[in-house]
């Protein structure tokens, strides 16, 4: 054979050979997909609700006009730190304190008719009894009388006049016993009218201290609407009255948030806290969860449920304070806030990146190609789908393929989940991107690049959460 000839041939067999291991290496990475990856890890995981509100005291007090009439003196100022008992405002009090010398004068008047009925009972008393001695006396003249006379010994005239003496006597204590009577009525009356009197005092007093406000304890006038000069009114039904100022104990200071409903299950009392505030930013103040309301506040509307008439679909939240342990000195009732939750710790627990979840169906376990070569855990049911069961798992590599294990979770951190059964510690898993987990198939070829992801993967990752 000529050397010409030699070199076709080996030049054919060389291009049929590449031809064929092109084709072979094609054919291999046709159904290949590219996937980034993570480890099964154990670390210490913390489970959190977030939840918005403002910064409010524990304790404060609106205080409002208990009076009619205009602001004649106010004695603090917006800011002001005030003591117990300390004057706060003063309202015209002429009319009151006129009123209140009136009622001090009647009582005085009272207690004097008391006294003269007193006097006057005392003095009956005193006719009662001589009318009683007198009684006794004519008594025994009468029965004297009564027996000369059988005997003969006195005229009738002297008989008669005995006898005359004697109802006379009698009636006299009878008009004695019922002046004293009388007496008593009056002195229970003058009695009496002195506890009107007393009553009216009080009545009157009342009313002239609610024309001066003091403070009920210490803290920070936190709100002063009014000013000198203005008048306020009392309230009345379906009118609110007028709001002079507000006091607030500044020395507990709580921030009061709202926690979605599907949240609130795993809050619980005395549970620590993390806030932030946005006047402060960059520092984070330690709290407590110290009160937790039992009805849901419609979302859009803050009006609780149970002051509706009717049921409502709306997304609705629930009332949780937490306590600051730490509050600052410049803290102001109303800053936004925001509270952070700790509902769970968990220590050295097995864990994997909470994007590497997913979700298939009973059917779409088995690939077509391979059925049976899918090792997973016993199934665990998070939903019915379209009459479907699904399980939720992760893609674990074997063999440079994406095997889809079911695996049972537990507390979730910010960014991995606990898994309480399923999968080992070091088990490589499928992490990304998010398009890709949406449709890799169970028993799939994989390539592994664990490069920072394509822009559009990142973005709609961000839309599904």
């Amino acid at each position: 054979m000529k050397t010409w000839q030699k070199i076709a041939i080996g030049a054919g067999s060389v291009v049929v050979l590449s031809s064929i291991v092109g084709f072979t290496v094609y054919q291999s990475h046709k159904n290949v997909v590219t996937v980034q990856t993570g480890k099964a890890q154990r670390q210490d995981l913390a489970s959190m609700v977030t939840a918005s509100g403002e910064i409010r005291p524990k304790t404060y007090v609106n205080i409002g006009a208990n009076a009619f009439g205009k602001i004649t003196n106010l004695y603090v100022k917006e800011g002001q730190r005030v003591k117990q008992g300390q004057m706060l405002a003063q309202i015209e009090n002429v009319q009151p304190e006129a009123d209140m010398d009136a009622m001090k004068a009647s009582l005085e008047a009272a207690r004097t008719d008391a006294v003269a009925a007193e006097a006057a009972l005392n003095t009956a008393d005193a006719d009662l009894n001589r009318a009683k001695s007198d009684a006794e006396r004519s008594d025994l003249d009468w029965a004297r009388a009564q027996g000369l006379y059988k005997a003969a010994l006195i005229s009738k005239s002297d008989f008669d006049s005995g006898r005359a003496a004697h109802q006379t006597a009698v009636a006299g204590l009878a008009q004695a016993q019922a002046r004293v009577a009388q007496a008593k009525a009056q002195k229970d009356s003058a009695d009496r009218r002195v506890g009107q009197a007393d009553a009216n005092v009080v009545h009157a007093a009342d009313v002239l201290k609610k024309t001066t406000y003091q403070a009920p304890f210490d803290g920070v006038i936190t709100n002063l609407p009014v000013r000198e000069g203005e008048t306020v009114v009392i309230g009345i039904q379906n009118a609110p009255g007028s709001t002079m100022m507000t006091l607030a104990d500044m020395s507990i200071i709580t921030a009061e948030v709202r926690v979605d409903e599907t949240d609130i299950v795993n809050v619980e009392l005395g549970q620590s806290a993390e806030v932030t505030i946005d006047a402060i930013p960059k520092k984070k103040f330690h709290a407590v969860v110290t009160q937790i309301g039992d009805n849901a506040i419609v979302r859009s509307t803050g009006v609780s449920t149970s002051q509706q008439i009717t049921g409502t679909q709306e997304a609705k939240d629930f009332k949780v304070v937490v306590t600051l342990k730490d509050p600052p000195d410049d803290l102001r009732p109303g800053l936004s806030a925001t509270a952070k939750i700790t509902t769970a710790t968990r220590s050295n627990v097995l864990s994997v990146p909470i994007q590497a979840l997913t979700v298939r169906t009973a059917e779409d376990l088995v690939p077509k190609s391979e059925k049976g070569s899918v090792q997973a855990a016993p199934p665990q049911k998070v939903s019915p789908a379209a009459g479907k069961e699904e399980i939720q798992g992760v893609f674990v590599l074997r063999n440079h393929k994406a095997e889809f294990v079911a695996v049972e979770t537990g507390i979730a951190g910010t960014t991995d989940i606990e898994v309480l059964k399923g999968l080992n510690d070091g088990d490589e898993i499928v992490t990304g991107s998010y398009k890709v987990l949406r449709t890799l198939r169970p028993g799939s070829s994989v390539k592994v690049d664990n490069s920072a992801p394509k822009k559009q993967d990142d973005d709609a990752s961000a839309e599904s959460s």
